[in-house]
């Protein structure tokens, strides 16, 4: 909120918003579109939800105008490459140790999404008529890439060769459970045109930890895990605790 109001202050007139899916938290049955009841099950969702309740007090379609981008679980190759979200997570257990190591019991549904559609999303909206996009939620993916966890882990096993499909010891259901409808993006904001497929995005991963030589070593360390770095950091003196920097 004070990036919002320094932004609104400074004459920023679109403010762009990285919500997330994870406000759905608990989902109910079916597919979830932007009306659907907030019911976060994590203080990350729960942080998404009180931002875009507190940014759209200050909005104002001539001089400051939000839009809230709920993206879905992100996946892909990045130069900051996280390998604590499920897809990527997924793929560098399967090449490393040949195990595609579910810590569920993989009934839960999870809307996916490549990070260059995000990257999509978020350079359409920045060009879009403010008519479109003035104090509006988006969910961000495609409706059709909405997934059990047990099927990911079937598709990645299908693409890595030599592996197979595992349960984590303690595996069970996870509360973060719901499908998402995508309709809104695809038909309101205007440029919006997706083009990865989870398939594809496996493909991508897999071909890209084997071109670099992913080992277990470096897999199972610090360097892809963001509460691991946090901790290194931390027990380096490098980070304070509350999280700021001490040099």
């Amino acid at each position: 909120m004070r990036l919002a109001k320094a932004a609104k202050e400074a004459g920023v007139r679109r403010f762009l918003f990285s919500s997330s899916c994870s406000l759905y938290g608990a989902g109910a049955d079916g597919y979830l579109d932007e009306h659907a009841a907030f019911n976060p099950v994590t203080a990350y969702g729960e942080s998404k939800v009180r931002v875009e309740q507190q940014v759209s007090k200050i909005a104002d379609r001539e001089t400051f105008s939000p839009v809230y981008l709920r993206n879905a679980t992100a996946y892909g190759v990045s130069r900051r490459l996280r390998a604590d979200i499920v897809v990527n997570n997924l793929v560098g257990h399967a090449i490393t140790t040949g195990r595609v190591l579910l810590q569920s019991d993989g009934t839960p549904w999870r809307p996916l999404v490549h990070i260059r559609d995000i990257i999509h999303a978020f350079a359409a909206c920045l060009k879009a008529p403010i008519d479109a996009i003035h104090d509006e939620a988006f969910n961000v993916g495609r409706t059709e890439e909405n997934f059990r966890i047990r099927e990911v882990a079937e598709m990645v096993a299908a693409v890595v060769p030599g592996s197979e499909v595992a349960f984590a010891a303690g595996a069970s259901a996870d509360l973060r459970n719901y499908r998402v409808d995508f309709s809104k993006i695809e038909t309101k904001l205007p440029g919006y045109a997706p083009s990865w497929t989870l398939r594809k995005g496996i493909e991508e991963l897999y071909e890209a930890y084997k071109h670099h030589g992913m080992t277990k070593e470096e897999w199972t360390g610090p360097r892809y895990y963001r509460l691991r770095t946090v901790k290194r950091l931390q027990d380096e003196g490098r980070l304070d605790a509350n999280l700021r920097r001490t040099t």
